[in-house]
């Protein structure tokens, strides 16, 4: 199958795009890497009348550091981070995830913010930028506004994006030399979709520690808990998490969450 026919623009600053994205008249989305949204459209999951493409935007490519925060614009892709050669205040974290995203024809193509604003509940980003305390710089016509991670991610496939708007920046907070972060996730073979996701970052520096539970049928579960990097807080505690929700029921992905936890857990208790 192929996509409907649509419109093509690719505008050359952010103020362009976002009055092409706000325009009512049509229905419009905004294409960067095309790794998910190239396959919805063949697939005629989504049929927009114009795909607006934002890689022409300088600053949505620009990675730089802001008094300790490493601040990335929409449009790097995975492989910018994998490859390193940037200030990065988060030690490495980044470059260790996005190396396990897929394949490297997929990290050279996609981009964190399209990841991020696809919102696919086993994408890498999706849990890893909560456990960082990343915000998320929201761009619209009307200026911009932050949105934490945590609260940016509302449901399966589901952001707090208002029409017209689209992810300009993610602001992601340095690391300290004492902070400790794991991270985990069990997939059928390499480079496919995760089926269980575990972050762990402890910083006491900044008196922030967290754990999420990742590849769920929903948002991350956060859990904001000064000792949760210390010891797996055991099967039952990951089931306790998940009660309520359609895997709560489902031994099999109790199990898999609570070792995808269990990893990311020791692999902070090492640092």
């Amino acid at each position: 199958m192929k996509p409907v026919n649509f419109d093509y623009e690719r505008p050359a600053t952010l103020q362009a795009a976002l009055a092409l994205l706000a325009n009512e008249e049509r229905i419009a989305k905004p294409v960067a890497g095309s790794q998910s949204l190239g396959p919805m459209l063949n697939l005629r999951l989504v049929q927009p009348e114009l795909l607006v493409d934002i890689t022409a935007i300088p600053e949505l490519a620009a990675i730089r550091e802001d008094k300790g925060v490493l601040v990335l614009g929409a449009c790097v892709t995975h492989a910018a981070l994998e490859d390193g050669g940037y200030p990065d205040p988060t030690r490495g974290v980044l470059a260790q995830v996005a190396a396990g995203i897929a394949y490297r024809a997929v990290r050279n193509r996609g981009t964190v913010g399209g990841s991020l604003a696809h919102a696919d509940p086993a994408a890498d980003w999706v849990s890893a930028l909560i456990a960082l305390g990343a915000d998320v710089v929201v761009a619209g016509t009307s200026g911009r506004r932050i949105v934490p991670a945590k609260d940016f991610v509302v449901g399966v496939f589901e952001t707090s994006l208002a029409p017209g708007e689209l992810v300009a920046e993610i602001r992601i907070p340095g690391l300290s030399a004492n902070a400790r972060w794991g991270y985990a996730k069990i997939c059928r073979k390499a480079g496919e979709f995760s089926h269980a996701t575990g972050a762990v970052l402890a910083d006491p520096a900044r008196a922030f520690a967290r754990a999420v539970i990742g590849a769920v049928s929903g948002p991350p579960i956060v859990v904001d808990d000064a000792k949760i990097a210390e010891q797996d807080p055991g099967e039952a505690w990951v089931a306790a998490q998940l009660a309520g929700t359609p895997l709560g029921d489902d031994a099999y992905q109790i199990r898999i969450h609570h070792v995808a936890l269990k990893r990311a857990i020791a692999a902070a208790s090492i640092q």
